[in-house]
């Protein structure tokens, strides 16, 4: 449940793109510098209060974001001059734009209508030194056709289990499984020269779930699988009978969706 901000206060939305490499993931985590400590140590230190960040999507380490949104609360401020402050903070790995007072009720998680993630691939014999931070070097050539005929298969609400790693939550003080059932909404295998994008819109995603459906496709593309083994590895729900998780350098958060138009 989303709740308003306290007296005194607005919520305030922004756009943050960061290179992941050099953070342990989007969420605080202790002792290791995250995208979201970063982001938050800086607007405290530059607003001069307590915040707590609302994210549209928990990167893991070493993801990329285009579009990532967040949310926060705070007392009325000059906006143009803390933006200024926040990049020059933050720089040179994370950039915030279009910051902005926003509805109450807004909540960049909880408000986000879809997600959209581009996976990147380096499809060439040899690695490119100016794209290895941003892509995963696969030599061997893909078979493209056959990964986009595979890739239709994970369209729609299933139980992506074969692609998640398995979590809990607190019913009632008691721990128990989270479902991992998901709704993809589209799915894209493109390429330009040597670089192949694996695009996926989904109205939200588990843990390692697009890396997951990567991993699967490359093997497809490899010939090591075949692409109507697709179906069945989503019906069989075990991790196991998936391919291999991609590395993170190739995936971004390129996009987050809302219902209304003025919080896209």
């Amino acid at each position: 449940m989303v709740s308003v901000p306290p007296h005194g206060m607005n919520r305030y939305r922004a756009s943050v793109s960061y290179d992941g490499g050099p953070f342990h993931g989007f969420a605080e985590n202790p002792d290791v510098e995250t995208v979201a400590g970063k982001l938050r140590h800086s607007l405290e230190k530059i607003i001069g209060h307590e915040i707590h960040l609302t994210c549209a999507g928990r990167t893991d380490a070493g993801v990329h974001a285009e579009g990532q949104i967040i949310s926060f609360d705070a007392e009325t401020f000059d906006i143009s001059k803390i933006e200024r402050s926040l990049n020059k903070l933050c720089a040179p790995f994370i950039t915030v734009s279009d910051l902005e007072k926003t509805n109450d009720l807004f909540s960049a998680r909880f408000s986000a209508t879809h997600r959209t993630y581009r996976y990147q691939i380096l499809n060439d014999e040899y690695p490119n030194p100016f794209y290895h931070r941003f892509t995963w070097h696969v030599r061997t050539q893909l078979d493209l056709d056959s990964m986009q005929r595979a890739a239709q298969a994970v369209v729609g609400e299933h139980d992506f289990s074969s692609f998640c790693r398995k979590a809990t939550i607190l019913i009632d003080g008691k721990e128990e499984e989270a479902s991992l059932t998901r709704e993809v909404i589209s799915i894209a295998v493109k390429s330009e020269g040597s670089f192949v994008e694996i695009w996926v819109t989904a109205t939200s995603f588990c843990h390692q779930m697009v890396r997951s459906i990567v991993g699967t496709l490359v093997e497809i593309g490899k010939g090591r699988m075949d692409e109507s083994d697709m179906s069945s590895i989503i019906s069989k729900k075990d991790r196991n009978a998936a391919g291999p998780v991609a590395p993170p350098q190739g995936l971004t958060l390129m996009e987050v969706g809302y219902s209304d138009p003025k919080k896209q």
